[in-house]
């Protein structure tokens, strides 16, 4: 069983998922691959890691750095996509990181900032997992499923130096 819940936020509403106590998904409404590999039966209930995710998101949203240990995470997916989805983890709050840089931690070639790319793009626990501090190589802020906008508010949100960082014009993030 799974087990869902709205939040409303600064970008909008989002809608939180667990299943056996742990979060398997949070997604912007609108947001690419809403409610992604969920095939079990869904029930609209709060669950304890829901209302403590809840928590988390009113900490962040006011501007304070909750650690994403504090959360029991199972995002659903393949051994690649949680191998990028772990490093996504380890990127410091205000700060941003390039897919050829995570696809140079994990030793793969160049073509394969497109692979980082498909898995940065398929997080199922956007937000939490930070997958909006990643940009292109030339300070492009693209790919980002929530919308070019919620990454933008969630960047000045945290501070990040935006001077190098530009909105395509055209691209995945549109």
């Amino acid at each position: 069983m799974i087990y869902t819940t709205h939040y409303k936020s600064p970008v909008g509403d989002i809608l939180l998922a667990s299943k056996n106590n742990r979060l398997i998904g949070l997604w912007i409404e609108g947001q690419k691959y809403y409610l992604s590999n969920l095939k079990d039966e869904i029930k609209e209930e709060d669950t304890e890691i829901l209302i403590k995710t809840k928590e988390w998101l009113d900490r962040y949203f006011k501007g304070e750095k909750p650690s994403i240990n504090e959360l029991d995470l199972n995002p659903l997916g393949s051994d690649f996509r949680k191998s990028v989805w772990k490093i996504l983890c380890e990127i410091p709050y205000g700060e941003v990181i390039t897919y050829k840089s995570i696809a140079k931690q994990k030793g793969l070639k160049k073509m394969s900032s497109q692979a980082v790319g498909g898995a940065v793009s398929h997080n199922p626990i956007s937000i939490i997992i930070p997958c909006h501090r990643v940009v292109g190589s030339n300070g492009s802020l693209t790919g980002y499923a929530g919308g070019i906008d919620k990454k933008v508010y969630l960047l000045n949100h945290e501070k990040v130096n935006m001077e190098k960082l530009f909105i395509p014009k055209k691209g995945t993030a549109l």
